[in-house]
């Protein structure tokens, strides 16, 4: 899978990591512990970590760093020597096997490597590489969304377990779930989250210990993204008694997303007024799918991106070009359609937008 870019110190980070193959601007590493035969002490210690956690949560075997030529740190990570500087690299793709990646891989050499010896210096290349990825961290997540919606097996065998574990009333609807950990102090528990109308609910069985958590959305008092002695990206819940800190490698912005989309539908439910006004759509909770949070979502995003009324409802949305004349190029994006505005975003953060009102 494609990662969103980020800058990450690399100091000691190479222990963990062995190279297997670099080209001009782009390494592939792969996780000690995995492939080696565990022959040495760090190898069978970090095999013996990740296996503990559950696929979907643990760290994937495999990488792909981007890294400008020219500087020491390049030179030392295409070697495979360990640095104790506090240089600086950007993970941009991971992947659970050899063939993922691979095509990862083959996909840069493809359409990069022969673009990118164009650019001058190193911030342009690092700035373009970061926008290709995340476009295609977008159509990404599209098709997974459609995949899911597409093949309700998986769903409805989920459903299955859920009802099972926590015996809600038939009208406690489950929204989706997912595979990640419950951190009780430094220990984490690897189990399934589940998130319903009412509820999110976390079930683990490890080592023949069974772990229930129940939390209400209406207890919940604070919903953040932080990180830990051990994690950098988890999701904390705060209610009046306790914090519980989950974490996930797949899909945390998604859980988050949602999350936060029904906490707020909670909330707005008992308020019940004309200020915090249920959409049509949400009035009936039973009524509730994924699909129709990720719109609310969607709309609340476009609105607060362009700054456009709270009534403006959002139509369609549809990827395009731009032709940009201070740039002298097309420049590609996304179209957004409502009720009074025809709207414009770059897929390369602030590069572009632009809002044309329907009346002119």
């Amino acid at each position: 899978m494609w990662l969103r870019p980020e800058e990450v110190l690399l100091k000691n980070a190479l222990k963990l990591w062995v190279p297997q193959k670099s080209s001009g601007y782009f390494v592939l590493q792969r996780r000690r512990g995995h492939g080696d035969g565990g022959g040495r002490f760090t190898g069978r210690l970090v095999g013996a970590l990740d296996a503990v956690l559950d696929s979907n949560a643990r760290v994937a075997p495999f990488r792909i760093l981007l890294q400008v030529p020219g500087s020491p740190v390049y030179s030392a990570i295409a070697c495979g020597e360990l640095l104790n500087g506090s240089e600086v690299y950007w993970a941009i793709a991971a992947g659970a096997t050899l063939e993922e990646i691979n095509q990862h891989w083959e996909w840069l050499e493809q359409n990069l490597l022969h673009t990118l010896s164009v650019f001058d210096n190193k911030e342009d290349i690092v700035s373009f590489v970061k926008g290709k990825v995340k476009a295609l961290i977008a159509e990404e997540t599209r098709s997974k969304v459609a995949e899911q919606e597409e093949d309700p097996e998986k769903f409805r065998e989920a459903l299955v377990k859920f009802e099972a574990r926590f015996n809600f009333p038939e009208a406690e609807k489950l929204i989706t779930y997912y595979s990640c950990c419950c951190w009780k102090g430094k220990v984490p528990r690897q189990g399934w989250l589940y998130l319903s109308i009412n509820h999110l609910c976390f079930y683990s069985f490890f080592l023949g210990k069974e772990l229930k958590l129940l939390v209400p959305w209406v207890d919940v008092q604070k919903l953040e993204r932080t990180s830990n002695v051990f994690m950098t990206d988890i999701i904390r819940i705060t209610t009046s008694s306790k914090e519980r800190d989950f974490s996930m490698f797949l899909n945390i912005d998604e859980a988050f997303r949602i999350m936060e989309q029904l906490a707020d539908v909670t909330l707005r439910r008992l308020l019940d007024n004309e200020i915090f006004e249920l959409d049509p759509g949400l009035q009936d909770p039973t009524q509730i799918t994924k699909r129709d949070l990720e719109a609310r979502a969607q709309s609340e995003f476009f609105r607060a991106f362009f700054r456009l009324p709270g009534k403006e409802k959002l139509h369609e949305v549809a990827d395009c070009s731009l032709w940009t004349p201070f740039s002298r190029c097309h420049t590609a994006g996304r179209m957004y359609t409502s009720d009074s505005y025809i709207c414009f975003a770059s897929k390369e953060s602030g590069c572009c937008n632009v809002l044309i009102p329907l009346r002119e």
